[in-house]
């Protein structure tokens, strides 16, 4: 398992990357008119540990062969994942404000053609574990330290690709691969448990071959840092999963819980009061 050197930084800095994500998930979303909320705010705590402390990764050179590589099989969360590769340097600030518009680099999912940073279109769902497995196998043969982060949605466990893939990932010896399920509870239909039962999960990714650590709570930093560091720098051959429970629209009280937010759009008043508990709130 190739192991790489954590960046130094501290909780209340991850804590306002997180605070970041939100903000500009709110912002990007009243630019188009319409955006995933509830699955933006639940990564954003894994999200900003990741690339701000985790993952080895050059916005001057984006093609970077011994990147660290993220790959978002939940795409239409991409909106919560622009802000933090403009923020890293990837492209420019004022890409943002350009999010979805006619000609804009920056759609509902990412694009690989346009969108530096971005290691893989998300494609249909599902798609992304498979890929990931082709690139971790293919760094594992070059002797590259690269590590591939594969970040799915819980409904998304329940595309049969995904476990042909987990086969794949085990039958190589892909301990540089690391699959993250976002276990939020909230999908455009409901609860994706009552649209197909995917639970228990633990069994499942074991079952498969795969080493799985358990976050049970997706917004603790101290147990989001814990996980991460485990499934990244741990030793062994193995993938690894981590199941990280997270809770949908996390940051805003009127959205917590709830799948109606998954996708949305917040009229003025309730503008303003999503800006307001994001920057009060004290999450992680």
């Amino acid at each position: 398992m190739p192991s790489r050197a954590l960046k130094n930084v501290t909780s209340e800095d991850l804590k306002e990357k997180a605070r970041l994500i939100r903000r500009e998930t709110v912002r990007l979303t009243d630019i188009c008119g319409s955006g995933h909320y509830g699955s933006s705010f639940s990564m954003a705590e894994l999200v900003a540990a990741l690339y701000y402390q985790f993952m080895h990764v050059r916005p001057d050179d984006p093609k970077w062969d011994d990147r660290d590589r993220f790959l978002l099989g939940k795409g239409h969360a991409a909106i919560g994942l622009y802000p933090v590769l403009a923020d890293l340097g990837f492209f420019p600030q004022n890409w943002l404000d350009s999010y979805t518009r006619l000609h804009s680099p920056l759609g509902d999912h990412p694009d690989v053609k346009k969108v530096p940073g971005a290691d893989f279109s998300s494609g249909s769902i599902g798609h992304n574990l498979s890929v990931s497995v082709g690139m971790a196998l293919g760094l594992k043969r070059k002797g590259s330290p690269g590590r591939v982060i594969c970040m799915m949605g819980d409904g998304e466990q329940t595309e049969g690709q995904i476990w042909e893939a987990a086969i794949s990932g085990a039958h190589w010896d892909l301990s540089n691969l690391i699959g993250i399920v976002d276990i939020n509870g909230a999908g455009s239909d409901g609860d994706p448990q009552a649209t197909m039962a995917t639970e228990p999960l633990v069994d499942k990714w074991r079952a498969f071959g795969w080493d799985v650590i358990v976050l049970e709570d997706g917004h603790d930093l101290e147990q989001v840092q814990d996980a991460l560091n485990r499934a990244l720098n741990g030793p062994g051959d193995k993938p690894r999963c981590v199941l990280a429970y997270t809770v949908a629209g996390k940051g805003v009280s009127f959205m917590e819980g709830t799948w109606q937010w998954h996708l949305g759009f917040l009229g003025p008043k309730d503008l303003e009061r999503a800006y307001a508990e994001i920057e009060a709130g004290d999450i992680g």
